[in-house]
């Protein structure tokens, strides 16, 4: 089974095959911002627009041209070199004005604005991302394609970790079993890979459970047990018998059926829910990976299963080209919307892997 769910369907077989990432620009993300700048502080806030180049290599100029350690330079998330892409970063300037912007641009980076702020820029401090991609070289029908999309913008779609979450060749999760087997010795891991590694384990496993939900057309209804996640929130309630507050705000995506990011303690969910949790997790792998991160100390978490795009559009730029242009909250990924679609290779991928 893929760790990403690459291949899991929700709406029957493909309506496409594409090439996506042909150019850089045919991949465009921009963080929504999840706070305003304060104005004041030691941090000077950077807007930032990337091309060809990753996140850590621009935090690395940024640590340059400000004559700071990478430690003082941060940023909510991380971005792909293969695509265009809109991010703040902020680095920590105490007592001093920042060098001129002019000199930290290059082909490829511009700086769109600039803020003071009082706190250095966290990991996940964003709100979501917004995303206008080109899918070239398309074979389909177009009415098909358009009544899947249409389908997706309705009921929205299986909410996987993608692909980035499991590191090349998704061997993350192997890397994380070979930790977990070395105990103690695998404490001694660098904070940041340890943390990556933990994290592949935890999405596989809910990847797992999610395909599972898939499979039986569960994903975005209620089982017996079901724990619900409120939207736009880590806030989860129930078990609580089905009624009709429950049907209609699940309708209203208010709430969301949720899966578990593994860690100790016992699951939440109770009866045909926890029942399907567990048998999606009993294999060897599975069982080693929640062993693993029960050791690890890590505690039992939940994530919603669905994901809806907010104001999903899509023109067709010819008719072997469309454009898709949505949002998705911080966490998802939009890789679970193009596996909706079809076989979207990714062209910038040395082998040509689906995206």
């Amino acid at each position: 089974m893929s760790d990403s769910g690459a291949g899991h369907s929700a709406f029957g077989g493909p309506v496409l095959s594409a090439r996506i990432r042909v150019q850089p620009e045919d991949f465009r993300v921009e963080e929504i911002d999840a706070f305003e700048a304060s104005g004041d502080g030691e941090h000077l806030l950077l807007t930032v627009e990337k091309r060809g180049m990753n996140t850590s290599f621009v935090a690395g100029a940024i640590a340059r041209w400000a004559s700071v350690p990478e430690v003082g330079v941060g940023f909510a998330g991380l971005k792909d070199r293969h695509a265009v892409t809109v991010q703040r970063f902020s680095v920590q300037l105490p007592g001093r004005e920042a060098p001129d912007v002019a000199t930290l641009e290059q082909d490829g980076l511009r700086v769109l604005a600039q803020a003071r702020h009082r706190r250095k820029l966290s990991r996940g401090a964003l709100a979501g991302n917004r995303f206008v991609l080109v899918l070239r070289e398309l074979q389909g029908g177009r009415e098909a394609i358009d009544a899947r999309l249409a389908e997706v913008a309705a009921r929205g779609v299986p909410n996987f970790f993608g692909d980035q979450r499991f590191g090349h060749g998704g061997g993350n999760v192997g890397k994380a079993l070979a930790m977990f087997a070395q105990g103690a010795r695998g404490k001694r891991m660098g904070r940041e890979q340890r943390s990556m590694l933990l994290s592949a384990a935890r999405s596989a496993l809910f990847n797992r459970v999610l395909a599972a939900r898939v499979a039986g057309g569960s994903w975005d209804r209620g089982l017996e047990g079901e724990v619900w996640m409120l939207e736009g929130s880590r806030s989860v309630f129930g078990p609580e018998p089905w009624s009709g507050p429950l049907e209609q705000r699940l309708a209203a995506f208010d709430i969301h059926p949720s899966g578990p990011l593994w860690g100790r303690g016992g699951l939440r969910s109770e009866g045909a829910c926890r029942a399907l949790e567990t048998g999606a997790l009993e294999d060897h792998v599975s069982l080693a990976l929640r062993d693993g991160l029960e050791r690890a100390g890590l505690e039992q978490e939940r994530r919603a299963l669905r994901v809806r795009p907010q104001a999903l559009a899509w023109d067709w730029l010819a008719a072997d080209s469309l454009r898709l242009s949505f949002a998705l909250p911080a966490g998802s990924y939009a890789t679970a919307v193009l596996e909706q679609l079809g076989a979207v290779t990714d062209a910038a991928s040395p082998a040509g892997a689906a995206i």
